[in-house]
């Protein structure tokens, strides 16, 4: 199936080269993107690293719902959804660690931390009306970013659109309406201000699913506020607040024969264990995040760039055997200096700073009588604080080579006192050994239309609150489990071929990780976290884009882009012993060895157009023994719909519709689950239909 998709992909794209290719000079071409990662601010091209970045227009092509098929069209990166609202975000397998939400990746909104001290980021918080741009930094990113073996993403908020300056309009309003199946509303307005001195955008989005599995809906409410004031030539001032309230049930993991019967159902109850519906399972979840920031130019060679946030969160998780309340704060702040300098006919970058945060968590677990809390069975006060410096060196070297050197030296401790042992309380302070993640990297541009590059980095992953305190009903804070450690080689190519018709991205990579922590449950389904040895993680990662037809005036069909991704994981355990059985050589948990999405967007002169994907996923293994998979699937999405710009108004109207192949598939697996409940079903085939306007002031 797979060399057949593969074949026919080709074929398409070959065909469509020949037959409809014209000049895209005038149009920016993905390698003149300019990216933020590892702080270079330089053309994609010029960046001797494994980014990908995400436009308003990628982010646009999707049902306006969720985030995970935006995601999931970039080589090396999977975003799964166990329900609605349920995120899961893996780069390069970095989600063995993650039952629910995202660990061991660091996010950015706005150029400060969405990730809290505990390595969390409540990925679900956002709604993706609010986003305008994402970068995916893939692989360690510490000489930068600091601890974590993933990677990195920086979200930017969508702002306000300067084009209109120039018809005269500097405020505009977006609205928007979208209804589908299982009972799914989706509203969003925005207040938009583009003008010399300010950029600003206060949007608000209301989502709501009924879902598709027995106890599985969802409601999601997001207010968000960006503004950057240009205070002077040399002097921008960035301010950025974002209040969520998220509320979605979790249905929970079925097994294989239930799967198969009914896979709309919610997980069961058991001889000795409740029902997730029997227990209202789910997660009630708010979060309020502010952060202000600075870019100051001091002059042709120092800017300097500054922020600080604060972050307060509660979350309450009513689950099968226990109802968990968590109150969360984290504040932190960071800061870099660039100074630019010339070395004789050398020019040259020094990027020096860094971070610092501190989270303290309020965490009470209590029995669930039927979504009810019962008896108090522990108390916990947790902190966590962690800092990180970092500096890089960046040089221009002679043949068009440029050389990266940075590093980072990080510090992490975390206090753990249990209320609950009163009087026997026995506070726990632990210190991590100090990590220092160095990085270097050597790129080479040729004819300014490709660049080869490699690279060495280190990566450097603390466990979270949660892994130390193994279990949750007789849990105990266990110190002794060991970070994470490893390196990664990476080599890679990017530029364009015709005439810039065709952009390519081409990475692979080998990354070597020791003290591998791994989840498994046991028998009441409570978390246990533990060192599994190493892993071997070899990998390529292929990403094609060609701007085939653009603003040909004359032609019905205006633009025309075909674009082409895929990811092979060659990932296995080394050295790991379960007990008395030697896993060494199998593959690794949760990570598919293949992944291959494709798509095609058509915009018309009269104002129709579609944009259409399909995305095939190998089987994954979903215990550490490899005994048990998930099937693969081909998933094919597609959206139709009319867009127009009149005089004050842009209208856009759409009907999109997901999983039309109507696949049988699990989005979201539960690795090494207890009682074999590996699966939640998707959604199967399902339709929506929206519009939305723009009116300019």
């Amino acid at each position: 199936m797979l060399k057949t998709y593969l074949s026919n992909t080709l074929f398409i794209a070959f065909i469509a080269l020949n037959c409809f290719a014209q000049e895209a000079d005038s149009t920016k071409q993905l390698n003149e993107v300019v990216v933020r990662g590892f702080e270079t601010e330089r053309k994609l091209s010029e960046t001797a690293a494994s980014v990908n970045v995400l436009t308003i227009k990628d982010i646009q092509r999707f049902e306006n719902t969720s985030l995970v098929p935006v995601f999931n069209t970039l080589p090396g990166v999977r975003m799964e959804e166990r329900s609605p609202g349920s995120y899961r975000l893996a780069i390069r397998g970095s989600s063995l660690r993650s039952p629910f939400g995202v660990r061991n990746v660091k996010v950015y909104w706005n150029d400060i931390s969405l990730t809290d001290g505990n390595g969390n980021t409540f990925l679900n918080s956002l709604d993706m009306n609010t986003i305008g741009n994402v970068e995916v930094i893939k692989g360690p990113a510490g000489s930068i970013y600091g601890a974590g073996t993933g990677g990195v993403v920086l979200l930017e908020g969508a702002k306000a659109d300067g084009n209109n300056i120039r018809k005269g309009h500097t405020n505009y309003i977006n609205t928007g309406v979208a209804y589908g199946s299982y009972g799914l509303q989706n509203r969003n307005f925005s207040w938009n201000v583009a003008s010399e001195k300010v950029n600003s955008v206060l949007s608000y989005a209301h989502a709501q699913t009924d879902g598709y599995r027995q106890n599985s809906a969802a409601v999601r409410d997001v207010l968000s506020w960006r503004s950057s004031y240009f205070v002077s030539p040399s002097k921008i001032l960035n301010i950025s607040t974002l209040y969520s309230d998220i509320k979605y049930q979790t249905p929970g993991g079925l097994t294989q024969a239930q799967f198969e019967k009914d896979p709309s159902q919610a997980r069961l109850a058991t001889a000795t264990l409740p029902s997730s519906i029997q227990q209202k399972a789910g997660i009630y979840q708010k979060l309020f995040n502010i952060g202000v920031s600075q870019e100051y130019r001091l002059d042709a060679h120092w800017t300097n760039v500054t922020s600080i946030y604060g972050t307060v969160s509660e979350l309450r998780n009513p689950f099968i055997t226990n109802y968990e309340i968590r109150n969360e704060q984290t504040f932190g702040g960071r800061s870099r200096m660039n100074y630019s300098f010339d070395i004789g006919n050398l020019k040259n970058r020094l990027t020096v700073g860094g971070e610092l945060q501190k989270s303290a968590w309020v965490i009470r677990n209590f029995g669930n009588k039927a979504g009810v809390i019962d008896t108090l069975q522990t108390n916990d006060n947790v902190a966590a604080w962690n800092y990180f410096l970092f500096g890089q060196l960046e040089t221009d070297l002679p043949q068009n080579f440029i050389l990266t050197i940075g590093g980072s030296y990080n510090r992490f401790k975390y206090d753990f006192t249990r209320l609950s042992d009163a009087p026997k309380i026995k506070p726990i302070s632990e210190l991590l050994p100090a990590a220092f993640l160095p990085r270097i990297a050597l790129l080479k541009k040729i004819q300014d239309k490709i660049s080869v590059f490699a690279s060495v980095s280190s990566g450097f992953s603390p466990p979270t609150v949660t892994e130390y305190i193994s279990g949750y009903q007789n849990s105990t804070f266990v110190p002794s489990l060991a970070p994470e450690k490893g390196i990664n080689y990476e080599i890679g190519t990017r530029g364009n071929l015709l005439k810039k018709r065709i952009n390519f991205d081409i990475t692979a990579y080998s990354f070597r990780l020791k003290n591998t922590i791994v989840r498994r449950t046991d028998n009441a389904g409570r978390e246990i976290f533990t060192n599994a040895g190493s892993t071997l993680q070899n990998g390529l990662e292929l990403l094609l884009n060609s701007l085939i037809i653009k603003n040909i005036d004359k032609e019905f069909i205006q633009e025309l882009r075909v674009f082409t991704s895929y990811t092979f994981n060659d990932y296995s355990f080394k050295n790991y012993l379960q007990l008395k059985t030697d896993l060494s050589g199998n593959a690794l948990t949760g990570v598919p060895r293949q992944v291959w999405v494709s798509g095609v967007d058509v915009q018309t002169k009269k104002g129709f157009y579609l944009n259409s994907t399909l995305n095939f996923t190998d089987r994954i293994p979903l215990t550490d023994a490899n005994t048990v998979y998930a099937n693969s699937y081909k998933l094919l999405n597609a959206r139709i719909g009319y867009r127009k710009n009149f005089e004050r108004i842009g209208l856009n109207i759409y009907t999109a519709g997901d999983n039309l192949l109507n696949e049988v598939y699990s989005l979201g697996n539960d690795i090494n689950a207890v009682g074999n409940r590996f699966f939640n079903t998707a959604a199967p085939r399902n339709w929506q239909f929206g519009a939305s306007l723009s009116l300019f002031l």
